[in-house]
């Protein structure tokens, strides 16, 4: 049964957030392991990229099962919950909703059975953009989607309007239908799947055990279950795994455009994406940073967590001593209690406080992962300068964000956006910094070495690499009927002038 009432922050002010996670997803083919035990913990490694709902699915060969629930990993699932999800094959999701509220009813795998029997379970990490497109083709074949409040609740039910076909084949028709961002993973009885998008925005790899194989969206949850690097998933290619080993087709022609944001603040540090460390690559920004905005301080500090490698590379490359400025609290996970005015006041402090004897009388650099609306780090420098910071020079490890993502993160809409409506000098003044300064998109760029035609910078500079639908309705509630018009061709327009 479903716990909770779906409204879920993980800060003090909920009209306050950041750039939120994509989804995670995990997969493992493997008999005589335990599979749904693997999930969890790969799962559990992937937990940063989303903290609203948890669910596995898990098949015996026989039937499916699926748990999920509202909550953190650890909050879903303990031995009992887990014993009975006994089998060869499972899939793993840990979801921020981009596509649908978070409620119980949209938690993933989604699961959908054909009229032959064979049960579907997939969890999905991204979001596509041709949704209502995808609405209007499941009624034209009439397919049952009452109820598929999310995108991927129309791909499941589309993958089960074969039941003539393998599941395989199914996917190697409905894929190429897809527009936008999406790494797949889902199961049938026997056999595991995995697909990326023609683009590979959103990460995935595949992995091997020592008894099977495993997929997941990133490399840190293949070093969590002992699992060795493989390569990964290439965009538009779909994996089936079963007894007769691994087989991969093509349902696209590749047409890289990783996400940008992913070196920056999406991806555990101790991932590889591409092949390049996504710490090497933030401690690389920050030394980049360093060159293009110095400044005279005492002290470089980060804002844990996300800030600490470029914090390290500022530090690295300006002399100044890198020190640790704030103390964050760990625990603070997602909650259902809502702050009162006075509690608001006090926001970010809930999650960080300053360490006083660090920045008391001293200039101070601030390394942060990005600026969304300006509040957070309004906060910050609030802090610090209650704390006896003489001054606080804050520093931006990405550029400044002035387009929503319409491919798996869920941004502020695009007038909410602080570099929207603001110049540099205006976004510091509003912020009350004494100096700010953002690496360069080209410096970014080369951080990660990656060509600049292989990444998705849309966030950045406006320029979506996937088609979005014209004059249509796009955005998180479509499917649930409250007619939110996004921000897209707005943005599409002035992307053009």
């Amino acid at each position: 049964m479903p716990r909770g009432d779906g409204r879920l922050n993980h800060q003090l002010d909920s009209n306050d957030s950041g750039p939120q996670d994509a989804c995670g997803v995990f997969g493992v083919w493997a008999p005589g392991d335990e599979v749904a035990k693997l999930t969890y913990f790969g799962l559990y490694a992937l937990q940063h990229r989303g903290q609203e709902a948890a669910g596995i699915a898990v098949s015996d060969g026989a039937s499916v099962t699926v748990y999920k629930d509202l909550g953190l990993v650890a909050q879903v699932f303990d031995e009992p919950t887990l014993a009975p999800l006994t089998g060869h094959v499972a899939v793993g999701h840990a979801r921020y909703s981009t596509t649908g509220a978070p409620t119980w009813e949209n938690a993933q795998p989604t699961l959908r059975s054909t009229s032959t029997g064979t049960t579907i379970a997939l969890g999905h990490n991204g979001n596509l953009t041709n949704t209502a497109e995808l609405a209007q083709e499941c009624q034209r074949l009439g397919i049952d989607a009452e109820g598929a409040t999310t995108d991927t609740g129309l791909v499941t039910g589309l993958l089960a309007a074969y039941p003539d076909e393998s599941v395989e084949s199914a996917a190697l028709k409905v894929f190429p239908k897809l527009r936008g961002a999406y790494s797949f993973v889902f199961m049938d009885e026997n056999t595991l799947y995995a697909a990326r998008d023609p683009q590979g925005v959103r990460p995935l790899v595949l992995g091997r055990l020592d008894r099977g194989w495993v997929v997941a969206s990133e490399t840190a949850a293949l070093d969590t279950v002992g699992a060795s690097a493989v390569r990964e998933i290439e965009p538009g290619e779909l994996l089936a795994i079963d007894e007769h080993g691994l087989r991969s087709s093509r349902f696209a022609n590749p047409e890289p455009k990783g996400c940008l944001f992913e070196y920056v603040y999406l991806a555990r540090p101790d991932s590889v994406i591409s092949g390049r460390s996504v710490y090497s690559s933030r401690v690389e920004i920050g030394r980049r940073l360093a060159k293009e905005y110095p400044a005279e301080a005492d002290i470089v500090i980060p804002v844990p967590e996300s800030g600490i490698p470029a914090a390290i590379g500022y530090a690295e490359q300006s002399g100044v001593p890198y020190g640790l400025g704030f103390t964050k609290n760990t625990y603070v996970g997602r909650t259902f209690i809502q702050p009162s005015q006075t509690l608001r006041q006090l926001g970010i402090q809930l999650k960080l406080n300053p360490l006083r004897e660090q920045v008391k009388g001293k200039r101070v650099v601030v390394v942060d992962d990005s600026i969304v609306r300006g509040n957070t780090q309004r906060a910050q420098i609030r802090m610090l300068r209650e704390a006896g910071a003489l001054e606080v020079h804050v520093r931006i490890s990405s550029p400044p964000v002035k387009w929503p993502c319409f491919y798996g993160i869920d941004f502020a809409t695009k007038a909410e956006l602080i570099a929207d409506n603001l110049d540099i000098e205006g976004i510091r003044r509003s912020i009350g910094a004494d100096s700010l300064g953002f690496v360069s998109l080209d410096s970014l760029i080369s951080a990660t070495e990656q060509p600049k035609t292989r990444v998705c910078r849309a966030c950045f500079d406006g320029e979506y690499p996937i088609q979005l639908p014209d004059g249509d309705v796009i955005g998180k509630h479509l499917l649930e009927g409250l007619d939110r018009r996004a921000d897209s061709e707005k943005a599409k327009k002035e992307a053009n002038t």
